[in-house]
C-alpha cells in the first residue's frame, strides 16, 4: 500500500550517516544521494531524508512515527543499539508488544532530529 516515506532532517549529512548505521540491520542501504535528499532501500529508495535546515525541533510526543519491517528479533535489537550508539534516543526498548490484531517484537528510537522510528518483526 505505501511505496515510500520521507522525513525531514536539519543536517542531511549527519542524518544520512546516522541512518546508514541504523538501517543496515534492516537490510536497507543508501541508494540515492542528491543535494537536499538521501534515499535508503533494498532495491529502490523506500525511506527518504529531506533537508529542512530551518525546521524547528520535533517534539518528543507528536504521535507520529514511521515503522520499518525487520527480518528478525536480532535485527530489531541491532537497529535500536545502533541508533543509541549513533546519538539517537531510546523511545521504547526492544521487546514483545501487543497490537490490535497480533503480537510483535519491536523497538522505537528518536533520531537526531526527534523523528520517531520503529523497527518491527512478527513471530512466525
Amino acid at each position: 500500500m505505501i511505496d515510500h516515506v520521507s522525513i525531514a532532517v536539519r543536517d542531511l549529512a549527519a542524518a544520512a550517516a546516522f541512518y546508514e548505521r541504523v538501517l543496515a540491520p534492516l537490510g536497507l542501504a543508501r541508494l540515492v544521494e542528491r543535494d537536499r535528499t538521501v534515499g535508503f532501500g533494498k532495491r529502490y529508495p523506500e525511506f527518504w531524508l529531506n533537508l529542512r535546515a530551518a525546521m524547528a525541533a520535533i517534539g518528543s510526543d507528536t504521535g507520529a512515527h514511521v515503522c520499518l519491517r525487520a527480518p528478525d528479533e536480532a535485527a530489531v535489537r541491532a537497529f535500536h543499539s545502533e541508533a543509541l550508539a549513533a546519538g539517537g534516543a531510546d523511545a521504547g526498548a526492544p521487546g514483545p508488544r501487543v497490537a490490535a490484531v497480533t503480537t510483535y517484537f519491536g523497538a522505537f528510537i528518536h533520531d537526531l532530529d526527534g523523528n520517531k522510528v520503529e523497527a518491527v518483526t512478527f513471530p512466525q
